[in-house]
């Protein structure tokens, strides 16, 4: 079952969340990622995963040291993270 996860990561800025993107390297699993920024200015991350294994893989073994790399052991705040079993979805088909 696919798996999704919505972030606020501790970082204030694009070019944070592309250097520790960049070091934690291509995520196994992953579908799809987006970041954007709320009209508060915070940074939220989605990202779309084959199985919840290969999305807690990821935050443990990659994502968890590329953050303590690149900002230190305790960066400004914990990631605010919210898991969710995909139960629908909807792609639209291309076509030509």
């Amino acid at each position: 079952m696919s798996w999704m996860l919505i972030a606020t990561p501790p970082l204030r800025t694009v070019e944070q969340f592309d250097a520790v993107t960049a070091d934690a390297g291509t995520p196994e699993g992953m579908k799809g990622r987006w970041c954007g920024r709320t009209e508060n200015g915070d940074l939220r991350v989605v990202t779309l995963w084959t199985s919840r294994e290969d999305a807690e893989r990821f935050l443990s073994e990659r994502l968890g040291p590329a953050f303590a790399r690149l900002l230190g052991p305790e960066p400004a705040g914990r990631p605010e993270v919210l898991g969710l079993e995909v139960l629908r979805s909807w792609v639209p088909t291309p076509v030509g």
